[in-house]
């Protein structure tokens, strides 16, 4: 039997090490990006390079996108030259963006229509768990139809897991998010304290990474932070997005997600203070900054 012909669509920081893991399984890979300097290192890969999500979804048997937001992944699946456009009836359709509910349950609705069948499954993991292939899938949609495709996820991640009917696994990746963008606001503001009143920091990160608040968010980006490494495994913009989303899925079932509101300011700080396009753990730098006199009255 032959290998399920793939499009892949977005090779950023997350899917360019996906799609190299598709390469590296000898699934014939088709691939698309907006930048398309980007998709060029891919044909010296041996993948077919196509200019347009149309014409990477012609002939596909699996769609595959990962991109930042709902906007973008509207513009690849429902564009002028959009996938959906040149999917195939059959096709299924894969949307591993951390995206809105409510924009599976539109992208659904286009993929019905055009005779295709749609999985959302967003992952857990940044940079090096897509590169070496442990992503954790998280998959809302038919289990039959998520059977048909199991070798592809399996072949860029550890664990595939279905986690309920079409959109399920959407709004888990919010909530998955919403916790993480949570704890590294705290963090942030806990070491920013420690920093400031002289204590010992290798000494107070030891004593919390290995107790109680321990998590893998904290040692992960405390070891970031003292160090102020900031190369991007998650862009720090992408979790601000990601705790929006969050907000609006909480509304939409009457949670407040008061702590939601409260990491979010913390992240739109370091937006405005340029860190947007730095990693997440970059979120502790505005604490970092002198605090403005006191006036005098």
């Amino acid at each position: 039997m032959n290998p399920p012909r793939i499009a892949f669509l977005g090779l950023g920081i997350m899917g360019s090490g996906m799609a190299r893991r598709l390469l590296g399984a000898k699934f014939p890979l088709t691939v698309f990006n907006r930048d398309a300097a980007k998709s060029a290192p891919f044909a010296a890969e041996g993948a077919a390079v196509a200019d347009s999500p149309r014409a990477a979804a012609k002939g596909a048997d699996v769609i595959i996108t990962m991109v930042s937001n709902d906007e973008a992944a509207r513009a690849l699946w429902l564009g002028k030259n959009g996938a959906l456009r040149g999917a195939a009836r059959g096709a299924v359709v894969v949307e591993c963006s951390t995206v809105s509910v409510g924009w599976i349950e539109k992208l659904s609705a286009a993929a019905t229509r055009r005779g295709c069948e749609l999985l959302d499954a967003p992952v857990t993991g940044s940079k090096p768990q897509a590169e070496a292939g442990e992503l954790c899938f998280l998959v809302g949609g038919s289990t039959g139809t998520l059977e048909r495709i199991q070798p592809v996820l399996a072949a860029m991640g550890r664990k595939v897991e279905h986690v309920g009917p079409s959109g399920s696994g959407a709004l888990l990746k919010l909530v998955n998010n919403f916790l993480c963008g949570v704890q590294t606001a705290s963090l942030a503001e806990g070491l920013s304290i420690i920093e400031r009143a002289g204590l010992d920091r290798a000494k107070a990160l030891d004593i919390l990474t290995n107790g109680s608040p321990g998590s893998p968010i904290l040692r992960i980006f405390s070891a970031r932070m003292a160090a102020r490494t900031y190369a991007p495994n998650f862009l720090l913009r992408l979790m601000a997005k990601d705790l929006r989303y969050a907000r609006k899925e909480g509304a939409r079932r009457q949670v407040p997600m008061n702590t939601a509101v409260a990491a979010l300011k913390v992240f739109d700080s370091a937006i405005a203070a340029g860190h947007g396009e730095q990693d997440v753990s970059a979120v502790i730098e505005p604490f970092r900054q002198p605090a403005p006199p006191a006036s005098s009255s």
